[in-house]
C-alpha cells in the first residue's frame, strides 16, 4: 500500500479548504488505534473527515461515515470533549515542503484559532497531536517519552514543537536545467536514488511516476544517462512542479500504487510560469482524472486497507480452525483407540466362562492354562494370577468385561460429539477458503460466529452478531416482527436461463438465514451431499416449475461453493425447505434433511467462466 506523500497532502489540503472550511465539528469517532473520523457540518451538508497515522497509510481525506461500533479510545473522547462545537477554519501544511497537516479550530470562522490538531505523516513516526492556543500538547495518539526520543519527546503538558526541518534542497520551478542536473549528478548513483535523496517532497511513488513519464530506467547510473533522457526527466520534473503550483492534479492508478501527475507526456505542454491561470495544460488524465483527490484516496485506501484486513483476519481464522482441528483429531484418535480396546470385552467374558467351566483343571501356582474354546474348538492360552484360584481369576475377567462395556457406552457419544465438531469446523474452513478479498464483511461474520462458539476471543470490533435461528423459526412465537425483506443477507445471487434467482450463502450465518427464514414453500434447497459447502436456494414464485436446466444451474452453484469445487462432478441433494431441519443444539450451518433427490453438479462449468 502506497503512503500519502507530499504531493498527495498538497492536493488533499487544497481540496479540503474548498470543500469543508469553515465547518462545525460535531462528532469524533475512533474506529481503531490508528484512525479517527471527524464529523463536520458545513452550511449545506455533513461530511466525515478521516485522519490516520497508520505507519503504512497515514493520510487525511474525506470519507464515508465510519462503521457503527463502540468507541473505546480515550484519544477521540479527549478531542471531542475539548474541540466539539468549534469551527474548522483552515487545513494547511505547516510548511510548503513538510508533511505535517495543521487542522485549525476557532470559536467562529473569523476568531482567533484556539486549537490545532496536527497530523504528522511520517511513516512509522506518524502521529496525531492536539495542541491548545498556548502551544501546549493536550493529548496525542502516541505519547513519546524522553527515554524513547531525546530529540523530540511528545508528552501531555509539553510545548509542541514541529519535527526537525529537512536538509534537502527545495524544488523550484524556476531552477534551470543545468543547476538541477548538476545537483543530481554530483554523486554517481542510480538516478532513482539521487532523485529521492537530493530534494524535499520526493517519495518513492513520485520517483516511479516521474521515471515512467520520462521513460527512463531508474536503475541507470546518473553518469550513464543520455542528454535526451535528462531532458525528458527534467520535463517530467517541471510537469510535477506545475501541478503543485497550480493545484491541478490528475489521480490515476499505476502498477504499484497511484500518481497525481499526468500519466502521459505531452510535447504541447507549456511550462513557463507566465502561463495564464485559466488555461490549464492539456495533461492526459488517467482512469481517475475526473474524480477529486479526496474521492480517489478514499476509494484507494478503503480498498487497500480492506484487503490487508481481509488477509490478516483470514490468516487468524484459518490458523485458529487448523489448531482446533488438530486437537480434535488427536482426541478422535484417542476415542477410537479406546473403542478398539472395548472390543476385547467379549474375549474377557469368554475366558471367564471357560475358567468357570473347568475349575477342576486348575492347580495351585498356575500362571496360565490351556483350554478348548467353546466356539472355535481351538486351544486358548489364558493368563492367570498365581495368587488367586480359578474362580477368582474368572471374576477378574468378568470385571474387565463389565468395565470395557461401560467404556464403550461412555465413549460412543463423546466420539460422536467430537466428530460433529470436526464436521462443523471443516464446514467453516470451507467457507473461509471460498471467500474472496472483496467479502470482508462475510469474513467478519465468520469471525463473530467463531467468537460466539468460543473458538476465538470476543473483541468489541468483532462482537457476535449471529442470531439463534431454530428449525421451528417459521412458527416461533417470539419471532421478531421484522419482515423478511429487512433480514435479506448479503449472499451470492445468480440467475438461471429462465430468470429464476439462485441464492448462495457466504457463511453459516447466511446459510441458516436462507434455510430457516428466507426460504419459501415453493423454493428448492440444495447442498453438496456429505460435503461441507454453502446452502443454496433456487427461488421459485408461486406456481412456477423449475426445469432440468434450472436445477442443473443451481446444482452447479452448490457444487462450486463447496469443498469439492475442483471436482468434475459432485453429488448435490435437492429437497424442499420444509424437509430441512436443525437438530437441537446443532452449531450454525449444520442441518439434516429428508425426502432428497440427487443431482450431479458440475463445478467445472463455473470454474471456466470464473477464469
Amino acid at each position: 500500500m502506497q503512503s500519502a506523500d507530499l504531493t498527495t497532502l498538497v492536493a488533499l489540503t487544497h481540496e479540503l479548504n474548498n470543500a469543508c472550511v469553515p465547518a462545525r465539528l460535531e462528532q469524533v469517532h475512533q474506529s481503531d488505534r490508528h484512525t479517527i473520523h471527524l464529523q463536520l457540518r458545513t452550511l449545506d451538508r455533513k461530511q466525515w473527515l478521516l485522519l490516520s497515522w497508520h505507519p503504512q497509510s497515514a493520510r487525511v481525506h474525506l470519507c464515508a461515515p465510519p462503521p457503527k461500533q463502540p468507541d473505546t479510545f480515550t484519544f477521540s473522547q479527549q478531542i471531542l470533549h475539548q474541540v466539539a462545537g468549534f469551527a474548522l477554519v483552515a487545513v494547511n501544511l505547516t510548511s510548503p515542503w513538510e508533511r505535517v497537516v495543521d487542522l485549525q479550530f476557532a470559536t467562529r470562522p473569523d476568531d482567533q484559532v484556539q486549537w490545532h490538531l496536527y497530523l504528522e505523516v511520517m511513516g512509522k513516526y506518524s502521529n496525531a497531536i492536539l495542541v491548545n492556543a498556548n502551544g501546549e500538547i493536550v493529548t496525542a495518539a502516541h505519547q513519546v517519552s524522553s527515554k524513547q526520543s531525546r530529540v523530540r519527546p511528545i508528552q501531555t503538558g509539553d510545548r509542541y514543537e514541529l519535527p526537525p526541518a529537512l536538509l534537502e534542497a527545495i524544488p523550484n520551478l524556476n531552477e534551470s536545467f543545468d543547476s538541477w542536473r548538476d545537483c543530481l549528478i554530483l554523486i554517481p548513483k542510480e538516478i532513482k536514488r539521487n532523485l529521492l535523496s537530493n530534494y524535499r517532497g520526493i517519495s518513492s511513488s513520485l520517483v516511479r511516476s516521474l521515471l515512467a513519464i520520462a521513460a527512463v530506467n531508474g536503475d541507470k547510473n546518473v553518469t550513464d544517462l543520455s542528454l535526451d533522457e535528462w531532458n525528458a526527466l527534467y520535463e517530467a520534473w517541471q510537469i510535477w512542479l506545475t501541478c503543485i503550483e497550480k493545484k491541478e492534479f490528475y489521480p490515476h492508478l499505476e502498477e504499484k500504487g497511484y500518481a497525481l501527475t499526468p500519466s502521459l507526456r505531452s510535447p504541447s505542454i507549456s511550462l513557463t510560469r507566465g502561463e495564464e491561470e485559466n488555461n490549464p495544460p492539456p495533461f492526459a488524465r488517467g482512469a481517475g482524472g475526473d474524480v477529486s483527490v479526496n474521492e480517489f484516496c478514499d476509494r484507494y485506501y478503503s480498498q487497500q486497507t480492506g484487503q490487508i484486513a481481509f488477509q490478516q483476519l483470514h490468516q487468524q481464522i484459518s490458523q485458529a480452525i487448523l489448531n482446533q482441528l488438530n486437537k480434535l483429531h488427536i482426541k478422535e484418535n484417542e476415542f477410537l483407540d479406546r473403542l478398539k480396546l472395548s472390543t476385547q470385552a467379549d474375549e474377557f467374558k469368554n475366558k471367564a466362562d471357560l475358567l468357570m467351566a473347568h475349575l477342576q483343571l486348575w492347580e495351585v501356582g498356575m500362571k496360565e492354562i490351556m483350554l478348548t474354546d467353546f466356539h472355535s474348538g481351538e486351544l486358548i492360552k489364558i493368563p492367570l494370577d498365581p495368587t488367586q484360584n480359578a474362580a477368582q481369576n474368572a471374576q477378574s475377567f468378568y470385571k474387565k468385561h463389565q468395565k470395557q462395556k461401560r467404556a464403550a457406552i461412555a465413549i460412543a457419544p463423546l466420539l460422536e460429539s467430537v466428530q460433529q465438531e470436526i464436521a462443523y469446523l471443516e464446514q467453516v474452513a470451507t467457507t473461509v477458503s471460498l471467500l474472496e478479498q472483496s467479502e470482508l464483511s462475510a469474513l467478519q461474520e465468520v469471525r463473530a460466529e467463531l467468537a460466539q462458539q468460543g473458538y476465538l476471543k470476543v473483541t468489541a470490533e468483532y462482537a457476535p452478531r449471529q442470531k439463534n435461528i431454530k428449525s421451528q423459526g417459521k412458527s416461533n412465537k417470539n419471532k421478531s416482527n421484522r419482515s423478511k425483506q429487512e433480514e435479506l443477507p448479503d449472499c451470492h445471487r445468480f440467475t438461471t436461463a429462465n430468470g429464476f434467482e439462485v441464492w448462495v450463502g457466504r457463511n453459516n450465518y447466511q446459510n441458516d438465514l436462507l434455510s430457516f427464514r428466507i426460504a419459501g414453500e415453493y423454493d428448492l434447497w440444495l447442498h453438496a451431499q456429505e460435503i461441507s459447502g454453502s446452502h443454496v436456494l433456487l427461488r421459485l414464485p408461486a406456481g412456477a416449475i423449475a426445469d432440468d436446466q434450472d436445477l442443473q444451474t443451481a446444482a452447479n452453484y452448490a457444487a462450486y461453493y463447496s469443498r469439492a469445487r475442483q471436482s468434475d462432478q459432485v453429488p448435490i441433494v435437492c429437497t424442499i425447505p420444509k424437509y430441512v431441519f436443525k437438530p437441537k443444539g446443532a452449531k450454525p450451518g449444520m442441518v439434516v434433511y429428508t425426502h432428497e433427490k440427487i443431482i450431479w453438479g458440475q463445478p467445472s462449468s463455473l470454474r471456466a467462466s470464473a477464469k
